[in-house]
């Protein structure tokens, strides 16, 4: 269907050719036959409708090759014959990008990878479309012709709704025997490593997310019942959110809440209404109409590098398998409460934040999804609901089965599929003693922090969304050490206005309940991108152009975030610390912002902060040799030692092979936190270590032998640092501490663990 602005969507000249398809592979499909046989008749009829000298159909094995499974063109023999590897050819290319491929002269092309066991010499033109299925590239369809030519609109819409056809028929089991075979038992155990995004730990049964609804008529009978139907559908979904979205549990302010806000936004959307009407008057069904637009928008999105668009993608897809199950007649959702197990451990390629929420809340323990970040909207969701949570499970789906007994590491980031009798038990024991030690540590939340000599150590916890705000008065922290401001504007869609942000940090000090805040202002860049933000691409981005250079070179940047903070903060206390400081004279223009900003709410009657402290990150080690022109200028500083490490050993913390090579509690790191210590309490500035060294207790043990007195971690780490700095006595620390630090060799680790034994402090 072509249209432009203004006119009415007229239907193609190819669609009696679709369907005159569709009736044949549906008279396939009622004939009998085994596998093989309906494939070859399908390419044979898709050849004779499309003109085509050739069409043939490949599958994606296993292990990622494309076999030739059907042809009619080609010479038979290479049937089963003919394999690809993962991108080999353009057949490979279209797989592999899950683009359409429509070259006028194939061979000629320099990814073409010609195969003489199949004849193909005599054909020039080829069209192959991906045939996909749920985001999931299972073959590839593919026409050729001898003569020279570049196919037109009307036959690629043809042969993409015949692969989309094709896939339904490929997972239903219609075309049985293709598919190719697992490698991987059904009934082995299998340890697969992901990524954690919400913390915790979690033993229950599998309950695949499989929402999508099979789309078997794509041709409407009567379009304007269709169009009806359509709309109808719209209006269902928009209901459903705004119920949904109003339950008790969802509707307290927090960043769940923004992006649970935005996803609604995506149901009003009027560009995605108006494809689907387009769609529907070309001669579609609804339900067709819906699959045909999110196939089309995933070919583009699947492969943006950019995480704003694949988050996008995800919405789209929980918005579109939404509104299939209302046009199927099924709006309650995937699976009924009833028929989920008490201890429901979702599994999934992919999900979308409200698609969770499907879900009977009271019988969920823990997701698994095959993508996703700790910043995708779903593992925000996930973590406001508190379930044990892993991304990248790479093939989970395949290797699980409804009901299998399942353990989700929400530490580690392991999922333990059909797990052994041993490993269930040691887990059983792991989440009993985790709870166990939990209700120790919720015991201690009103205990000061105070060793066995009496030293009291100052324990903060780090944040970034509003959400984590509750976790201040559970876990027993003295105040927020760091609160990332960059994790709101990573999860906008569009630039944070100066409202939003002020409405972000005023909800932030007021939930504090006057604990202590410190605010990092913006630190985007490296691997922190934001979308709307134009941004050339870098060789060595962790080093780039980030953090304060950024804010400095876009002053607009940092005065919009500056004004947000002051008015946030007006007649209470603001601690505001620059991130990436490389030289004293970087803290100087921020002064100079902050200073302007305040003049301009003076003369605006505006009461600015009763306080002000400006604080600087330590993680540039440049800084190091710069201390005693650096500290006079601040109120505070705070080491960043998880950049600080990667910046010292030159070892990329992202980099698997390089990221743990090198030890915290070697001579050289604890050597350079020795000197921050004895830089700031010649200037009596204040210090605070805030990276994840921070959060372990044998690391916090050796910070506090080399005098650090306040410490910012992760929420949950608050307990076992405070639990161990309750058994420790600092005087004897310090002493092991201090020899190591002049003369000592290797790793501290070892000694140290030693010392705990033997003064039964818990690590």
């Amino acid at each position: 269907m072509v249209t432009k602005r203004g006119e009415e969507p007229r239907v193609l000249p190819s669609e009696p050719a679709l369907r005159i398809i569709m009736r044949r592979l549906r008279d396939i499909m009622a004939e009998p036959g085994d596998g093989q046989s309906r494939l070859d008749k399908i390419v044979r009829q898709i050849a004779g409708v499309m003109v085509a000298d050739v069409c043939s159909l490949y599958l994606k094995r296993q292990d990622g090759t494309l076999e030739l499974f059907a042809t009619e063109g080609l010479l038979p023999a290479a049937v089963h014959a003919t394999r690809l590897k993962r991108g080999e050819g353009l057949v490979g290319r279209c797989a592999e990008l899950n683009i359409t491929i429509n070259e006028p002269d194939a061979p000629k092309h320099p990814a073409f990878s010609y195969r003489p066991e199949t004849g193909e010499e005599l054909y020039h033109s080829m069209l192959g479309v991906p045939i996909q299925r749920s985001g999931q590239t299972l073959g590839v369809l593919v026409v050729q012709n001898k003569t020279t030519k570049e196919y037109s609109d009307e036959d690629v819409e043809v042969l993409e709704s015949t692969a989309m056809v094709v896939a339904e028929q490929l997972v239903s089991g219609a075309v049985a025997g293709t598919t190719a075979a697992l490698e991987i038992s059904s009934s082995l155990a299998a340890v697969i490593k992901g990524q954690s995004i919400s913390d915790g730990l979690a033993l229950g049964h599998v309950v695949l997310h499989e929402s999508r609804i099979v789309v078997t008529k794509l041709m409407a009978d009567d379009p304007v019942h269709e169009l009806r139907r359509l709309e109808n559908g719209l209006t269902d979904l928009r209901i459903s959110l705004d119920e949904m979205l109003a339950h008790e549990q969802l509707s307290a302010a927090g960043e769940h809440r923004d992006v649970l806000d935005a996803y609604r936004m995506f149901a009003h959307d009027k560009g995605w209404e108006r494809r689907l009407r387009e769609a529907v008057q070309g001669g579609l069904t609804a339900d067709a109409a819906v699959e045909r637009v999110l196939n089309n928008t995933r070919s583009r999105l699947m492969h943006q590098p950019d995480p704003f668009w694949r988050e996008r993608q995800r919405d789209l897809d929980d918005l579109s398998d939404r509104l299939l199950r209302i046009l199927a007649g099924r709006p309650g959702g995937p699976i009924e409460p009833a028929e989920m197990p008490p201890d429901t451990i979702l599994v999934a390629r992919t999900m979308g934040p409200a698609e969770l929420l499907d879900y009977d809340r009271t019988k969920l323990r823990g997701l698994v999804v095959e993508d996703g970040s700790p910043q995708s909207h779903v593992a925000i969701v996930a973590k406001a609901l508190g379930l044990a949570a892993v991304a990248r499970a790479t093939g989970i789906v395949e290797r699980a089965s409804a009901g299998d007994a399942i353990i989700v590491d929400g530490v580690t980031g392991q999922v333990h599929l059909r797990p052994q009798p041993e490993v269930v038990s040691a887990y059983s024991d792991k989440a009993r003693f985790r709870a166990k030690r939990q209700k120790q540590y919720e015991a201690l939340r009103e205990k000061p922090a105070i060793t066995r000599d009496g030293v009291r150590i100052n324990l903060q916890m780090n944040a970034g969304l509003i959400v984590d705000m509750p976790h201040l008065e559970e876990s027993g922290a003295d105040g927020i050490g760091l609160f990332r401001t960059e994790l709101q504007f990573m999860l906008s869609r569009t630039f944070p206005r100066h409202e939003k942000q002020l409405k972000t940090y005023r909800t932030v000090l007021d939930e504090a309940n006057g604990k202590p805040v410190v605010f990092r202002a913006l630190d985007i860049g490296g691997d922190k991108v934001l979308p709307y933000l134009r941004q050339q691409k870098e060789e060595n981005p962790a080093i780039g152009w980030r953090a304060i250079r950024m804010s400095l070179d876009r002053p607009a940047l940092l005065r919009t975030q500056v004004r947000a903070f002051l008015h946030a903060a007006s007649e209470r206390e603001l601690r505001l610390m620059v991130p990436m400081v490389s030289e004293a004279a970087e803290i100087d223009l921020v002064r100079a912002q902050v200073d302007k900003e305040i003049g301009i709410m003076l003369r605006k009657g505006v009461p600015p902060p009763k306080s002000l402290k400006l604080g600087a990150m330590i993680e540039v080690p440049s800084l190091l040799f710069e201390l005693d022109g650096l500290l006079p200028k601040v109120d505070f500083v705070s080491i960043g030692s998880n950049d600080l490490m990667q910046f010292l050993f030159a070892a990329d913390r992202t980099n698997a092979r390089v990221g743990s090579r090198y030890d915290s509690l070697t001579v050289a790191p604890l050597r350079v936190f020795a000197e921050l210590v004895k830089a700031c309490a010649r200037h009596k500035t204040p210090l605070t270590l805030c990276g994840e060294m921070a959060g372990r207790p044998l690391e916090a043990m050796a910070l506090i032998g080399l005098g650090y007195r306040t410490l910012s971690m992760a929420p949950a780490s608050v307990g076992p640092v405070k639990s161990m700095i309750l058994g420790l006595h600092v005087g004897a620390v310090q002493q092991i501490v201090e020899r190591f630090v002049r003369d000592g060799k290797g790793s501290l680790r070892t000694e140290l663990m030693r010392f705990a034994e033997q003064n039964g402090i818990e690590i």
